[in-house]
């Protein structure tokens, strides 16, 4: 048995649209390298950015019908997100999920499962991160849940969470935690301008981030060519 859960709290989307001026890495370095989901699910366009906040999805394998009933509870400022009861890379969502949604106001679809129609979905510039390209269709037949609790790759996703995607991946912000990120996030990546403009100046990460004592302690030692050689030989 499903369920269809309306109105769930959701994160405030002055803090999602914060989010969504940093990468994946810097959010998910700023929670202390967490939040990410596993490196298979990858964009299917480049140099897109998106953040919105989640409307969940479990649906059965190789079952689109809760992805129908999904689009009725997105609107302005979500991205979809679905999985699956059991693996499942068919082709759950393609171009005509993504009209309907776009219609909405929706940003984006992250998906465990496979989706198709890309080239549409780039022509229509409706971002999309999947685990798989597949033309397989579905059936409508089954039964599962909206905005509950999912899993993927390890990572729970709530319903109004945060999901921040782009060409290096997704990661899920917990929506109590959106604005404290934002300004993690906001602070990480002035230190790494700095650390950037070093960089440029010449400065090497071994002496910026002390790590000539880090090598000392590991046993790690400087040797000439001509001294290793000798003692190779």
């Amino acid at each position: 048995m499903g369920v269809i859960v309306t109105n769930p709290p959701k994160a405030d989307l002055n803090d999602v649209d914060a989010l969504a001026g940093y990468g994946v890495a810097t959010v998910s370095e700023a929670m202390g390298r967490t939040g990410l989901l596993g490196p298979e699910i990858r964009p299917v366009q480049q140099g897109v950015r998106v953040a919105g906040t989640a409307v969940t999805v479990l649906s059965w394998p190789g079952d689109n019908l809760m992805i129908h009933a999904a689009v009725e509870q997105c609107g302005e400022g979500d991205i979809l997100v679905v999985t699956t009861t059991s693996p499942c890379t068919d082709g759950l969502f393609g171009e005509l999920f993504a009209t309907a949604l776009k219609q909405r106001g929706v940003r984006g679809v992250v998906t465990s499962t496979g989706i198709r129609d890309t080239q549409e979905l780039r022509d229509m510039g409706f971002a999309a991160w999947s685990r798989a390209v597949s033309s397989q269709g579905t059936v409508k037949a089954t039964g599962g849940s909206v905005n509950v609790p999912i899993a993927i790759d390890g990572q729970v996703i709530r319903p109004g969470d945060v999901i921040l995607a782009d060409d290096d991946g997704v990661v899920v912000v917990p929506r109590e935690r959106a604005r404290e990120t934002a300004l993690r996030s906001e602070a990480r990546e002035a230190k790494e301008a700095a650390t950037r403009a070093a960089f440029t100046e010449g400065q090497l990460g071994l002496d910026r981030y002390g790590l000539r004592d880090t090598l000392k302690r590991l046993g790690v030692e400087y040797r000439s060519y001509e001294e290793y050689a000798g003692e190779m030989s």
